[in-house]
């Protein structure tokens, strides 16, 4: 595992050749735009990241990092976003329609990218330097960064649930989702922790979990290009399968509240025997509770059709370039170090955060650092869904959170009038405030 002192590019690529692609962008972009400084002699550029608040502190941690590694070319300042993405994608919708030229860099979740690039909240990367910039990264997180064929992003972590199950009280993982409320229901008969924590409170994460039940079913939301309502028979079975989780010993009694967090306490705390999550709840388990990581398991995501893989939903965050930004090339050459493979390794082992470089899933010395799942995190990206690809993308996110909501009420007759408010939702002519 390389040193994490001083960032640098991925594998593959030296020390010489990546300084003299930087010297080569900065030269183009400062040509073609007639500088992007703060001025000759004036001290390094003042970048502002747009980021959430990432616990373990590895973002700010390459936020200094890379501003050491710059020379005096500029320097990075994190600006805190909300930890739920409905909070964070507000606050950057608000700024950018205020065409606020603070905005340099912003980490959009990778659901955003068609609706900001649509806007023309965010500018896209040359040919040359997007192939530069995602060389080496999981093609699967490149297309979340990508709009009408051009990078609008660059993929800073990728992102994927698994199933995490203590294995002093289930002897082999569940393979479904019925196999995993069978095993709940034996231990809860047992006196034994049971519960099934997952996402079910009215907000964006409770439409990934019906994504990824829906395509674990065989299905999808929307069509290939995002433009019609597909839900059939895999979307029934997805309702179905969050009622038997509702109406089971297997559901926290506070499953309708839940988020990620939510879930990661719970877990925690000893009460739950499983958990569907993402691999942040690791390093957590490690500092909070040291005995209960002992105990933990890993396995792919339950899916519904037994002898087929499951498709739990990709996500992660992306960085972009604000397009009311006067600092366009000192933010490439930023991006490009905050998506470097030293802080790729900093942000997967202290915060968990699935790296997109992909040959880090099978660099033992990564794995054996702290990152022991990393196969299991690479099976399930090769399977991974995508959440529907369109502008409308949380018109849509929302129709599906507030209709199935609360989860216990989640019903065939809800589907049917989940189909026409997607339709609606499709039609819209303005995005979602």
């Amino acid at each position: 595992m390389p040193s994490r002192g001083t960032p640098r590019g991925r594998g593959g690529r030296s020390t010489a050749a990546a300084v003299g692609a930087l010297v080569l962008a900065a030269v183009l972009a400062l040509g073609a735009c007639g500088g992007s400084g703060d001025g000759a002699g004036r001290g390094p550029v003042r970048l502002t990241w747009y980021v959430y608040n990432e616990s373990s502190g590895s973002f700010a941690k390459a936020a200094a990092d890379c501003s050491a590694a710059s020379n005096g070319r500029y320097t990075i300042g994190v600006n805190m976003l909300p930890n739920d993405s409905d909070g964070q994608r507000q606050q950057l919708v608000r700024r950018l329609a205020a065409e606020d030229s603070s905005m340099d860099i912003l980490a959009l979740d990778v659901t955003w990218t068609a609706e900001f690039a649509e806007a023309g909240w965010i500018v896209p990367f040359p040919a040359a330097e997007a192939r530069r910039l995602t060389d080496g990264m999981l093609p699967a997180a490149v297309r979340t960064g990508t709009w009408e064929n051009q990078l609008h992003a660059v993929p800073l972590n990728t992102n994927v649930q698994l199933l995490w199950y203590r294995k002093d009280l289930v002897p082999r993982p569940p393979r479904t989702w019925d196999e995993m409320l069978a095993d709940a229901r034996r231990l809860a008969e047992q006196g034994r922790p049971h519960y099934v924590e997952v996402q079910g409170a009215q907000y964006e994460g409770y439409t990934v979990l019906f994504n990824s039940l829906v395509a674990s079913a065989g299905g999808r939301i929307l069509n290939e290009d995002g433009t019609q309502v597909v839900l059939g028979t895999p979307a029934q079975r997805a309702v179905e399968a969050i009622r038997a989780l509702a109406h089971s010993p297997a559901a926290d009694p506070s499953w309708s509240n839940q988020r990620e967090d939510d879930n990661r306490l719970a877990f925690e705390t000893g009460s739950a025997a499983f958990q569907l999550n993402y691999p942040f709840i690791y390093p957590s388990a490690r500092q909070n509770n040291p005995r209960l990581a002992e105990q933990i398991g890993w396995a792919q995501w339950p899916t519904l059709v037994p002898g087929q893989p499951s498709h739990s939903t990709i996500g992660g965050y992306n960085l972009a370039i604000g397009a009311y930004s006067p600092h366009r090339a000192e933010a490439a050459a930023a991006i490009e170090c905050l998506t470097g493979r030293d802080n790729q390794i900093r942000d997967a082992i202290d915060g968990g955060l699935p790296p997109t470089i992909e040959d880090l899933y099978t660099d033992q010395e990564f794995i054996d650092g702290g990152y022991p799942f990393a196969s299991a995190i690479y099976t399930a990206l090769q399977n991974a869904s995508v959440r529907p690809r369109t502008p409308a993308y949380q018109s849509v996110s929302l129709q599906i959170a507030h209709t199935l909501s609360p989860p216990s009420s989640a019903s065939l007759g809800r589907l049917g009038q989940l189909r026409g408010a997607i339709a609606d939702a499709l039609e819209s002519k303005g995005l979602v405030p």
